[in-house]
């Protein structure tokens, strides 16, 4: 009798050990995603404040482009008011597209293309770029990480009972893969 209740009192150890050490391992990826998304929105965010001082370089020299020079403010906007990472991705692949429309639109002003102001934004613009394909990929990974985590067994059973659910990819819309057409 003895024997039995030791056996269930280990059992009962076993399970309640398995659920901590599985409740922190998610807790502490499920924080590791948060992290990493908080780093592309640090860095989305950095590029939509580097876009105006973009934009008033370019209306100088090319008073003529509003179109465009109004669709990145469009686009800067609906970044900014995204909410989630679906929204944060579609919002991030719209801008990209118009200012690849502004950068193509540049070549036609070679005094642009050689302005301080200009060079020096398109670099901090460049880098930045840089930094949230960066920030995405480590995102995404920390996606897979916990995703993969949390569907695994006994982890399953453990992410169910107490709340964990799989995160969004942070993803590029497959249309912002296509070259933009700029007609003049």
């Amino acid at each position: 009798m003895k024997k039995s209740w030791m056996l269930v009192l280990a059992v009962i150890a076993l399970f309640i050990f398995s659920a901590m050490g599985s409740y922190n391992n998610l807790v502490k990826l499920n924080e590791s995603v948060s992290g990493k998304w908080s780093q592309i929105d640090v860095q989305l965010q950095r590029r939509a404040d580097l876009i105006p001082n973009l934009v008033a370089t370019v209306q100088g020299y090319a008073a003529q482009e509003k179109e465009i020079l109004n669709n990145i403010a469009d686009a800067r906007s609906r970044l900014i008011g995204a909410q989630g990472v679906a929204d944060k991705a579609a919002a991030n692949e719209e801008l990209s597209s118009t200012l690849s429309r502004l950068l193509v639109v540049v070549e036609n002003y070679p005094n642009l293309k050689s302005d301080a102001n200009f060079r020096q934004l398109q670099d901090e613009l460049a880098g930045t770029e840089n930094r949230i394909a960066v920030a995405r990929k480590d995102y995404n990974d920390s996606v897979q990480v916990y995703n993969a985590k949390i569907k695994t067994f006994p982890n399953t059973l453990w992410a169910g009972m107490l709340g964990f659910s799989t995160h969004d990819y942070f993803q590029v819309d497959p249309s912002s893969r296509a070259v933009p057409q700029v007609n003049f």
